[in-house]
């Protein structure tokens, strides 16, 4: 991040501009914590952030002509490849019918007062390097390793709701704790979050939806969500999660479905994609709809399919893309499936498990790891190291996940002398079962051609015999 900001020094020094500009925000903030600097860069100045931001593109510094807001006197640019942030000093305020504020020029302690959190509020001048604390407090409040709001909390947060959940992602990539009434205030302001209601949401499900992603992402995403549920922000845009608390489980497992699902969280490896770490968090989120209990014990009967569908519908919600909400939603319907066969099954029980899970199978493995090293040690379950050896042996010998009908469609129809239908799928169907289940080579088009007649025979006396049911 250096050359961009010895690249912003560079284009105003000599200007009406020297000594005027500040970082604000992560740029100090993580410098005095002895952190990497952060990818983007905010400057804020008494004056014209948007004239600052057409004089930058005049030197020629920026990529490309900047993005103007002139409603909120803040502007957009990129330098070398990184956005800038241009912003006036200014106060806001904001009526209760509207999440728009009302901006008005300021200074730079006003600015620093409208900001999220104090630690956000530290200045540090472009050209001279000397550091500034407006408010007095953020300095101390960075070796206090404090959370704390520069107005009263209430008041930051009805301002924007959104910094509820800021608070929890600074706790949380910072390593922080959040100061006692900012933390009531979230508390009791977290309905403000809601998008479960019959009225327009005060934040959109994009914007909680981007927070919620970052916490995910954190190096400790298991404390992220205890925050959430504590602060009961998280009841109010996934409440199916809030069900799993207390939801006990069988004897082999250790915690109830909620705090399973965090040690499983909490196991995944620091590189592990949103879409796996979505899977671990929702894979279990149809225990609560399914728990039944009996004399053997406690049972979640098809749980994953129905977690499935809740999975669906929470990502839905959030507006994920439909690519993310579709493996997502796979890999929780599928998370049993390789618990299921044993290391020595026949070779095409282990055939039928890669059809099934071919393009997630890495991610399943991954998923069922995380899930294991939550359950009780003596758990019964499928060796998966063996488990994965096994399916490479089988792998070797014929690729289940690309086995493809001897026979196209058009050949179906001609053989049985029908037209185009269900009934040609089902036949294509029928005879890569016939190949998974070893019945049939996958080359070998006479075998097929004879496998097809004598199902087709089968199937018509099947259909004949129903009606004759019916009829009787």
């Amino acid at each position: 991040m250096c050359p961009v900001i010895e690249m912003l020094r560079e284009a105003t020094r000599g200007t009406e501009y020297e000594g005027r500009l500040f970082l604000v925000g992560g740029y100090p903030r993580d410098r005095l914590l002895g952190l990497p600097a952060p990818e983007d860069v905010d400057i804020v100045l008494e004056g014209d952030a948007l004239q600052l931001a057409r004089f930058l593109h005049s030197r020629g510094i920026a990529d490309h002509a900047p993005v103007l807001y002139p409603r909120f006197g803040t502007a957009m640019i990129t330098v070398a490849g990184h956005a800038v942030e241009l912003v006036t000093a200014r106060s806001e305020h904001y009526d209760i019918s509207s999440r728009k504020p009302q901006v008005v020029p300021a200074s730079l302690f006003e600015d620093a007062r409208r900001r999220d959190f104090t630690i956000n509020t530290l200045l540090e001048n472009l050209h001279t390097g000397k550091m500034l604390d407006p408010l007095g407090c953020a300095r101390r409040h960075l070796r206090m390793r404090l959370l704390k709001t520069p107005l009263p909390p209430k008041d930051t947060f009805f301002d924007d709701p959104l910094r509820m959940l800021r608070a929890v992602r600074f706790a949380v990539k910072l390593g922080f704790r959040i100061e006692r009434s900012t933390w009531r205030a979230i508390r009791s302001e977290a309905h403000r979050l809601n998008l479960m209601g019959p009225d327009p949401p005060v934040v959109s499900a994009e914007r909680i939806r981007d927070e919620f992603v970052k916490i995910l992402m954190s190096c400790d995403a298991a404390r992220g969500l205890t925050l959430l549920a504590e602060g009961g922000l998280l009841a109010q845009f996934v409440p199916e999660l809030v069900r799993t608390m207390g939801v006990t489980q069988d004897r082999w497992h250790l915690y109830d479905v909620w705090t399973h699902t965090l040690k499983a969280l909490a196991a995944l490896p620091p590189e592990a994609s949103l879409e796996l770490r979505l899977a671990v968090l929702l894979h279990d989120v149809g225990k609560p709809v399914t728990r039944t209990e009996d004399a053997k014990g406690i049972h979640f009967y098809e749980h994953q399919f129905v977690g499935a569908d809740i999975a669906r519908g929470i990502l839905q919600r959030l507006h994920f893309p439909n690519q993310t909400i579709q493996t997502v939603a796979e890999l929780v319907r599928l998370h049993m499936r390789l618990g299921e066969p044993r290391p020595d099954a026949a070779d095409a029980v282990i055939r039928r498990i890669i059809r099934d899970t071919a393009p997630y199978m890495d991610q399943l493995f991954a998923l069922a790891e995380a899930d294991r090293s939550a359950m009780a040690p003596d758990a019964p379950m499928t060796p998966l190291p063996l488990l994965r050896r096994r399916i490479e042996e089988v792998n070797r010998e014929l690729n289940a996940a690309r086995v493809q009908s001897p026979l196209d469609g058009r050949e179906v129809m001609e053989l049985l002398r029908v037209g185009p239908g269900p009934i040609v799928g089902a036949a294509k169907e029928y005879l890569v079962n016939e190949i998974i289940e070893g019945r049939l080579r996958h080359d070998d088009r006479e075998g097929a051609r004879a496998a097809l007649f004598e199902w087709y025979r089968r199937s018509k006396e099947e259909n004949t015999a129903q009606v004759g049911e019916k009829n009787h």
